[in-house]
């Protein structure tokens, strides 16, 4: 259950993320609104992954899909265009996380 939340969490970050563009610093009541509840599903959801997962798993997870996510996001929704160095680090973010996925014997203690 707690990858499912955590997928879920990953999600309402990334609408969050997008809508804060929208929001146009603020200024625009629904984008505004998405933001801060995006964000607070977010924190929850993340809360209870908190449970069962480790820490520097989970949050190495929520934040490197959600860095690729929100990354696509950009690229279709406002056309914005990773250039080689971005792709690059990027792709070392998803080695990181798979790194960890794969390897990490990390247990809740």
């Amino acid at each position: 259950m707690a990858f499912i939340y955590l997928i879920l969490a990953i999600v309402a970050e990334v609408v969050a993320t997008s809508a804060l563009k929208s929001s146009a610093g603020f200024t625009r009541l629904g984008p505004s609104a998405l933001v801060v509840i995006g964000y607070g599903l977010a924190f929850y959801l993340l809360s209870l992954v908190l449970r069962t997962l480790p820490v520097g798993v989970a949050y190495a997870i929520w934040a490197g899909l959600g860095i690729v996510l929100v990354t696509l996001v950009g690229m279709i929704a406002f056309g914005e265009q990773p250039d080689a160095p971005a792709i690059a680090g990027i792709s070392l973010i998803v080695a990181g996380v798979v790194v960890l996925q794969v390897f990490s014997t990390m247990n809740v203690h």
